[in-house]
């Protein structure tokens, strides 16, 4: 059975602005510091992505995949889940957005993984970690800039 990774964050600024922050896909390569180049293969009609395709290079770790996505009527979830993977052979995850008092966001990045490569369980977690807590300090720092 594979576990997700789940982390939060508390951002200082309201739910819509860090959700137009997560939708620029093609501001990524901007801020993500291991996004080399990203791409809107398709969107929906309100103009949200649909599929994106990543280049990643994270210095050991080097990918190119697809993601399809399905976002939440209430803006306040995203979910995505890989549709064509390099070295992944399955993605699940989300952003969930709630509201807090003061104009403040609390943001829950829930990530699971699944390699085409074999892998020690716990070096798989660990990593996970490290992309959900970079993932997370990296939207802060360009939401509150």
């Amino acid at each position: 059975m594979t576990e997700r990774t789940t982390q939060s964050i508390v951002i200082e600024a309201p739910a819509d602005r860090i959700m137009a922050v997560i939708a620029d896909f093609a501001e990524y390569p901007s801020w993500v510091s291991a996004a080399k180049s990203v791409e809107v293969r398709s969107s929906l009609p309100n103009g949200r992505a649909s599929r994106v395709r990543f280049v990643l290079d994270a210095g050991v770790i080097k990918d190119e995949y697809e993601l399809a996505y399905t976002w939440s009527p209430d803006g306040l979830v995203v979910s995505w889940k890989l549709v064509d993977g390099g070295i992944q052979k399955a993605q699940s995850g989300s952003y969930t957005l709630e509201p807090l008092p003061d104009n403040r966001t609390r943001v829950t990045y829930e990530l699971e993984v699944d390699l085409s490569i074999p892998v020690i369980g716990l070096l798989k977690r660990r990593a996970e970690k490290v992309i959900t807590d970079t993932a997370l300090k990296e939207l802060k720092k360009r939401v509150e800039r």
